[in-house]
């Protein structure tokens, strides 16, 4: 019986951080450094008079004490008890554009609440081209990166992709360590009998924080003949690049691929790996004996699944076989049409903003 597996980074499914909609990527990339510099100073156990400065100076900078609905900033802080007693600061009136933000809790546990990225509607033609997208792939086992949280892929399930098709039986989710909201879920025609995350491996370089930036969730689905465990991934983005951390969750997810053999041969990574076929993460991965679907003999497309698709360097996305499935494999093929980059689109992706996702939808044949 043949199995299709797919991966396919949706890029949100109906809300989306307002950060992405900024036309350069410079000014994305500078707002979400100073997001994570922003959150990394609340974390600290204590302010020093240097961290308050840093942190009124970002605050100010984002607007993040403002809650203008017409004019939202990128950054919000949302306190739930502002003022001296439980606050972080004391909120700014409505309309008032502050020069001086003092800082008046002395540490995380001096006040109650948590910053955030403020968050889009995404336009009702990008979510219909993101359900066209996964209609025509079809497959009956799909990773979807880059979702908002379990509820909001059942909606899509049952509301968009239930519009004239037939909705997955089986969807699954665990919300995982990115504030953005982000996570790595998966859609199923076959039962999903278990899911193992690994939201708390540490970081060997810093203990105290968790090694995956999202998660590495193994996912078990229960076939009419033995089981699939699909890893699913998506590594550290090269948006304030760190290719160490990169590395090392490779190698934490190449670990846990060693560890899921014992359990079933039927062991697939993928998802978005945030790096070329060439790089180091890849290797790693590479060196167990997996193997990429888009090097075999039955795959004639591009060699890229991101933007144009049309360079290794646009490769970001994977489905990595272990050598029992390789000689399974029927099919390999990629889906571009929802990417607006990509000279054949759907003609329902009329710009950036209608587009599906910026990444195709990688998938594979196998007789299982």
């Amino acid at each position: 019986m043949a199995i299709r597996i797919a991966t396919f980074n949706t890029e949100n499914l109906f809300r989306r951080p307002s950060v992405f909609r900024l036309a350069k990527a410079s000014d994305r990339e500078q707002v979400l450094h100073d997001f994570d510099t922003l959150i990394a100073l609340l974390d600290k156990e204590t302010y020093t008079d240097d961290d308050k400065q840093k942190i009124s100076a970002l605050v100010l900078k984002h607007r993040a004490y403002s809650s203008d609905r017409d004019d939202p900033p990128l950054i919000y802080v949302n306190q739930n008890r502002p003022g001296k007693k439980s606050g972080l600061f004391d909120t700014p009136p409505p309309g008032s554009h502050p020069t001086q933000l003092p800082i008046l809790a002395g540490g995380r546990g001096a006040w109650a609440g948590w910053a955030e990225l403020t968050q889009d509607d995404l336009d009702m033609t990008a979510v219909s081209n993101t359900g066209r997208v996964v209609r025509e792939v079809n497959a009956d086992v799909l990773l979807v990166p880059e979702v908002e949280d379990r509820l909001t892929l059942d909606r899509f399930n049952q509301h968009v992709l239930g519009l004239g098709w037939q909705p997955y039986p089986f969807n699954l989710l665990v919300d995982g360590n990115d504030p953005r909201g982000i996570d790595i879920g998966i859609l199923s025609r076959f039962p999903i009998t278990s899911v193992r995350p690994h939201l708390f491996d540490p970081n060997p370089a810093h203990p105290a924080k968790p090694l995956f930036s999202r998660d590495c969730p193994e996912y078990e689905i229960q076939l009419d003949r033995g089981s699939l465990v699909i890893l699913g991934n998506h590594l550290k983005s090269k948006a304030g690049d760190d290719p160490e951390l990169r590395l090392a969750q490779a190698e934490r997810v190449a670990e846990i691929y060693r560890a899921a053999l014992q359990r079933t041969t039927n062991v697939v990574v993928a998802g978005d790996l945030n790096d070329f076929p060439d790089s180091k993460p890849v290797g790693v991965l590479l060196d167990t004996g997996l193997r990429d679907v888009m090097s075999h003999s039955s795959y004639h497309g591009e060699p890229g699944t991101h933007g144009t698709c049309q360079d290794k360097q646009d490769k970001l996305d994977y489905v990595l076989l272990p050598p029992a499935l390789w000689g399974k494999v029927q099919e390999v093929g990629l889906e571009t049409r929802g990417i607006f980059a990509h000279a054949n689109h759907f003609r329902s992706v009329q710009a950036k903003t209608d587009e599906a996702s910026d990444h195709a939808a990688l998938y594979v044949d196998v007789d299982l």
